[in-house]
């Protein structure tokens, strides 16, 4: 192309921030259309009475993923937020008195799994070795490829390195040949929970979240999870990137296969290239008239999705005690609540949660003498959803945080809002209400993804449902990846 291109990003969540950024630093001229008030998709804030809350992810793993990707602007995260490591990394909660603390140094840790099963250092030495394995390979070489084609894959140093990922294997085979204690065993399966299938349905590939958890530890960006959003925002600004808030696509308007217009609530918007960032069923579905679709309503129906979750935001007049950072509550049982996510889908009888407070480690984020705290419910996607049922999960949550914590919250609450299914889907489009993505089963991995490439010439999908996958660090990658493609489309041009 002779001129500059122009190119609209649609959705201003982390990969589509990723994208923008990395296409106006090559030359591109790049608008983000966001149909929400600010940038960040997900990990949106809310902000009432003093309080700011991250209103979705929270935890801060991967490291590593968030400084390669400053570097490529010769930045690094210690420009624009302060990184805490936090010590012990969390809790979990088994019964009333009866807790782990995670440790953040591998010395503790032996110790830790010693104590609860003499001689099984030695299988977790082995254990974190090929999780290390797996972690190396799988976020140097496999997430930063586009899967265009299982014929990526034919190298004769990934095949080998493809064995020795376990792709085949699944996580409970895995982790209950090692290990014998209970306890040992719902540590290590616990990061699939959110993976989206069960441990028996998860490839053993991502034991390689238990090395993101157990050797690179758990980190906290002081100010909040959206101090993440702002610095990769004012990156892309710095490169030239404009951002347009409350606009909301209504439809891409295509001709003989290349997309030309883009129709939003607050106008049209000729455009080179697409980066497609909002809910990809969404655009695929709906922005987009049925001859250019990629895959058909049954298709989409037939994918097996992460979980949506049930969430309350709380401010407390009080601070809590006997609580840390991050909290896992496993008192109930664990298959069973991933059964009734998972395989028979229905809202939990007995759920394991989850509460965070970061005002135990940041006090700009709650009033003096105050706590933030929110309970997250893992939940199948696709429920009726409605305020009767939010609260009483909410009751149910308030009387176990009170008999495991020792902490009664009830007459302590200045305010709460919850949030679920309904609003995932009102504010993202999110498909069946879904909160983390695609699972991440053997037959949704790498190109059995849904495609970044689209029918549509000029049109390239980027974010959770496609490659390489949910959560913050993949995401940031799969813009990366993203941006690649274009660029190689717009060479070509």
């Amino acid at each position: 192309m002779d001129k500059k291109p122009k190119i609209t990003v649609i959705g201003a969540g982390f990969a589509g921030l990723s994208a923008a950024a990395l296409l106006a630093k090559d030359g591109c001229d790049v608008t983000v259309l966001e149909k929400n008030e600010m940038a960040g998709g997900r990990a949106r804030t809310w902000e009432k009475d003093g309080f700011l809350f991250d209103m979705g992810p929270s935890w801060y793993w991967m490291p590593d993923v968030f400084e390669n990707y400053f570097k490529l602007f010769n930045k690094t995260t210690s420009d624009f937020y302060e990184l805490k490591r936090l010590s012990p990394s969390y809790r979990i909660y088994f019964g009333k008195d009866d807790i782990m603390d995670v440790p953040s140094t591998l010395e503790d840790l032996y110790k830790l799994f010693e104590e609860l099963e003499p001689g099984s250092s030695k299988n977790l030495e082995s254990f974190l070795a090929q999780a290390k394995y797996k972690y190396d390979v799988g976020m140097n070489e496999y997430v930063f490829k586009p899967s265009h084609s299982v014929m990526e894959y034919f190298d004769p140093r990934l095949a080998v390195s493809g064995i020795k990922l376990q792709l085949l294997g699944n996580m409970r085979k895995h982790v209950h040949k090692l290990f014998k204690n209970d306890k040992l065993r719902k540590l290590l399966e616990f990061p699939v929970l959110f993976l989206g299938a069960t441990p028996q349905n998860t490839p053993a590939l991502y034991s390689l979240m238990n090395y993101a958890d157990l050797v690179l530890g758990t980190w906290y960006p002081i100010g909040g999870m959206h101090k993440i959003v702002s610095a990769m925002q004012k990156i892309a600004e710095e490169q030239g990137v404009k951002f347009i808030f409350d606009t909301e696509v209504k439809k891409i308007v295509v001709n003989k296969g290349i997309a030309e217009e883009i129709l939003t609530n607050k106008g049209t918007y000729k455009t080179d290239f697409i980066v497609g960032n909002a809910d990809y069923h969404h655009i695929d579905q709906h922005l987009l008239d049925e001859p250019y679709r990629n895959y058909s309503a049954e298709y989409w129906d037939s994918r097996t999705m992460a979980p949506s979750c049930l969430l309350f935001y709380i401010g407390l007049n009080k601070k809590l005690k006997n609580i840390l950072h991050h909290n896992l509550f496993f008192d109930e049982n664990f298959d069973e609540h991933a059964e009734e996510i998972y395989t028979e889908p229905k809202w939990p009888s007995k759920p394991l949660f989850y509460a965070c407070c970061p005002s135990i480690t940041d006090s700009s984020v709650a009033p003096e003498g105050c706590e933030n705290l929110f309970f997250l419910i893992p939940i199948a996607p696709g429920l009726k959803d409605n305020e009767s049922e939010r609260q009483k999960y909410f009751d149910l949550l308030v009387h176990r945080f009170k008999n495991l914590t020792g902490n009664d919250i009830s007459d302590s609450i200045l305010f709460k809002r919850s949030y679920a299914m309904n609003d995932f889907i009102e504010d993202y489009h999110a498909f069946k209400g879904n909160a983390y993505g695609l699972a991440n089963t053997l037959k949704q991995t790498a190109f059995l993804k849904p495609s970044m490439k689209s029918k549509v010439t000029n049109l390239l999908y980027t974010g959770q449902l496609t490659v390489p996958g949910p959560g913050v660090p993949p995401a940031i990658i799969s813009g990366q990846v993203a941006a690649k493609e274009i660029k190689k489309k717009l060479k070509k041009a």
